[in-house]
């Protein structure tokens, strides 16, 4: 792996030999210049991946420089060295695009954080350009259809502000692309996106994860860790499955929110945010809210502004245009020839109910390029269900009158089976989602779930015990 380039100018010898020093020893690959008038050639001819430099020089100064380099490469991160009574001019020179500063004396656990922090929002940038240039600006987000244009409206008036935002949305829906979206076009758009799936992880892990802890702090912590909360200050945090965080670490999340300050584990020092968070979830958190499985003043905290994402059958005018741009993603990955979908496919991909939203559809369109190289895709290379999409739609409205092959009636049997016996659970303990799960043997969470994909009519799986 290729070192991480680090050019770093200042007037004294002293700080460029011990700042030299640190990153070299930390595997970085250190440049030092002296004459801050020979810049713009030394960057030109090392290509840094990001500069440090003093912000008091009698040459050319650090608000000279950093000029410099927005006007050559606006992506290379800038890092402003300052004496305490120029903190001001530092964060003036932030507001003008610098990416951090650091205040003499630093030590140098806040040297390594912000060139770690500035060199991976470089690689981000570098790679959303790149990604860019393959499938053109703005194709991860398309749609013209009503549903999806009050959307983009509604993105379009909240992106600006700082007020945090709820998605919801079904599964699959694609609400971290409308995050990111949001993230984009807010003022923030130059500091880093953190995303955080909440459902992935324990409480204990969680809360270090967000919160960052102390080496030693418990078993496992064999470093110090920054949390992902003071890590995306400046820029935006996603929650995603906020709906999942435990009654306790609601609790935690919102004084920190509140205080916009976090406590690390293990260390007594507070930590201060400036962070905007934007969340989404599957389920009903006003349900949540109502049985008491989520803080009603939480919920109000994250919900500011709503935005609800209709699901792909509600936009279907979009289907032709989403397809195409997983079509030409995957034949690009693979190498492949675009291929051409007949007339017959793409009405049955038209009939298709899509429960799995995007995300399905994402999929099947990689499938398709992977399993067919011949260049045509006819109606029987689809899925079986995307085949049968006409039929398991008719079904709900009149499933005793459709005639269903042998899979699909035992499906059904299955849907009907859960769907009745979720109404009769919760009918049996007056709509208690926590006594519910407890008869049902399974968790909280897993009852909300079900709750959700009934709600949207989506398939119900099996009982899982948790």
């Amino acid at each position: 792996m290729t070192a991480i380039k680090v050019l770093v100018i200042d007037d004294e010898r002293e700080i460029l030999e011990n700042i030299d020093r640190l990153l070299t020893a930390e595997g970085y690959d250190c440049t030092t210049l002296i004459d801050s008038t020979r810049f713009r050639d030394v960057r030109a001819e090392v290509e840094p991946d990001v500069v440090i430099t003093d912000l008091m020089m009698p040459k050319a100064d650090g608000m000279t420089l950093l000029t410099v380099a927005q006007a050559d490469d606006p992506s290379l991160p800038v890092i402003l060295i300052t004496g305490f009574g120029t903190i001001s001019s530092a964060v003036e020179a932030m507001q003008e695009g610098a990416f951090d500063y650091l205040a003499k004396p630093f030590t140098q656990e806040q040297l390594f954080a912000a060139v770690a922090r500035a060199s991976r929002h470089r690689g981000l940038l570098v790679e959303n350009l790149e990604l860019k240039e393959q499938i053109g600006k703005g194709d991860r987000v398309i749609g013209n259809s009503a549903a999806f244009s009050r959307v983009l409206d509604r993105v379009g008036r909240v992106a600006t502000t700082d007020a945090n935002v709820l998605i919801t949305g079904e599964s699959g829906s694609g609400k971290e692309v409308i995050a990111r979206l949001i993230h984009d076009q807010s003022l923030r758009a130059q500091g880093p996106f953190l995303p955080v799936d909440c459902a992935a992880l324990p409480d204990g892990l969680m809360e270090s994860e967000l919160f960052g802890h102390e080496k030693g702090a418990f078993t496992g912590a064999v470093a110090r860790r920054r949390g992902l909360l003071p890590e995306a200050n400046g820029g935006t945090l996603f929650l995603d499955e906020i709906g999942e965080l435990s009654v306790p670490m609601q609790s935690k999340l919102l004084r920190a929110l509140e205080q916009r300050q976090v406590r690390p584990v293990g260390e007594s020092r507070l930590v201060d945010l400036d962070v905007r968070v934007v969340t989404a979830t599957n389920v009903d958190l006003e349900s949540g809210v109502a049985d008491g499985s989520f803080r009603e003043d939480l919920y109000y905290r994250l919900n500011v502004v709503n935005i609800e994402l209709p699901p792909l059958r509600e936009r279907k005018d979009d289907l032709p245009l989403l397809a195409g741009m997983f079509l030409k993603e995957a034949a690009a990955a693979a190498g492949r020839e675009l291929p051409h979908i007949t007339p017959e496919s793409w009405a049955a991909l038209e009939r298709y109910a899509w429960p799995g939203n995007i995300r399905q559809l994402r999929n099947v369109m990689q499938r398709l390029v992977a399993l067919h190289d011949d260049g045509q895709v006819g109606l029987s290379d689809l899925p079986r269900e995307v085949r049968n999409g006409k039929r398991v739609e008719a079904v709900a409205a009149a499933p005793s009158d459709m005639p269903l092959e042998y899979e699909e009636a035992k499906d059904m049997a299955m849907r009907h089976f859960m769907r009745a016996y979720l109404d009769r659970l919760l009918e049996a303990h007056g709509g208690n989602v926590s006594t519910a799960a407890k008869t049902a043997g399974v968790s909280r969470r897993t009852v909300h779930r079900w709750l959700a994909e009934y709600r949207n009519g989506v398939e119900i799986g099996e009982v899982d015990a948790e």
